[in-house]
Order: structure tokens, then sequence, then C-alpha cells
């Protein structure tokens, strides 16, 4: 299985449309991880699995959200109400109630990509605003096997970041 995970795009719905387009064909799930700051009944959430930012407004996001694939059981948050600025402990007590084996988030525009436990944590980053040390707008692709997770980072240009491709064994 194949996740595309996205998330702050901060009102680029074009880079959605182009995700969309380039990648629709080569992996089996979108996920956008918040702060999109488009309306609630875009088009594009036909496509994109979608949780509720900080910068999204008129309620109509969940604050959270568990998907369910054959391999894996994805935990979704923004990351805000989880305080993941501060560490993930809370978003790893959230994932651990929903059985998840897989934590995605957004809301501090920083790539993060660790294994703890038996759960991986993965923030794409920003596809518009990075901050941090690594100043790249990117997203990541998750391809999930029986046996491990490779993770590869990809810029705005859709080009694999080759110093950030990870693999974790399950």
């Amino acid at each position: 299985m194949k996740y595309l995970v996205v998330s702050d795009n901060h009102s680029d719905r074009e880079i959605l449309v182009d995700l969309k387009n380039e990648f629709e064909n080569q992996v089996d799930l979108f996920l956008h991880c918040g702060d999109s700051e488009l309306p609630d009944t875009d088009p594009l959430w036909e496509t994109f699995q979608v949780v509720c930012g900080n910068c999204d407004y008129g309620g109509g996001f969940p604050n959270e959200r568990i998907v369910k694939t054959s391999l894996d059981t994805i935990y979704m948050t923004h990351g805000h109400l989880a305080d993941v600025r501060f560490g993930v402990t809370k978003l790893g007590l959230k994932a651990q109630q929903a059985d998840a084996s897989i934590a995605l988030f957004g809301h501090t525009h920083q790539i993060a990509c660790e294994k703890v436990g038996n759960r991986l944590f993965l923030n794409p980053g920003s596809i518009s605003q990075p901050r941090g040390q690594i100043q790249i707008k990117s997203f990541a692709i998750i391809e999930s096997t029986p046996e491990q997770w490779a993770i590869q980072y990809y810029d705005r240009s859709f080009h694999k970041v080759p110093e950030l491709a990870f693999v974790f064994t399950r």
C-alpha cells in the first residue's frame, strides 16, 4: 500500500490538484493533515481524507480520523490539539487508543519521521510554508508492506529528496 501524506498548504489549492493529478495512479490513499484553509465542500475532499487544522474554519472537517487499510490502522490529526510542538506523547496516546500502527500529523510545518515502539510517527512538513532547519516545501509517500515502512519525502516539484528517505521494519 502507498499513502501520500501532505499538510499545511494554507489556501494553495493548486498544489493539491497537482498532487492528485501526478499521483492518482501511483498511490492508494491521499491523506491531508490539516490547514488546507479550503472549504469543506471542495471537490478535492473526494480524493483526500482530511482533518481539521487550527487554520481551517467552518467546522466541516473532523479533528481526528482513523483510516484502516489491509496493512495499517492510521491515526490522523493536525496536531494542535495534541500539543505536538512539545513532543508526540499525547499524539502517541491517541494513536494507541486507536490501535494505530501509523500516526500522522502536521501543524509544526517541520518534517518528522520516527518509529517509537511498533508505531510510525510522521509529519510530512508543509507543502507551502516550511519551518525549522529543513527548508523544503514537502510531502511524503509511505510505502507499507507486511515487513516494513519505506518513507520518501518529495519537494514541491515532485522530486525525491534523497537524504529524506527512511526505512523502518515493523
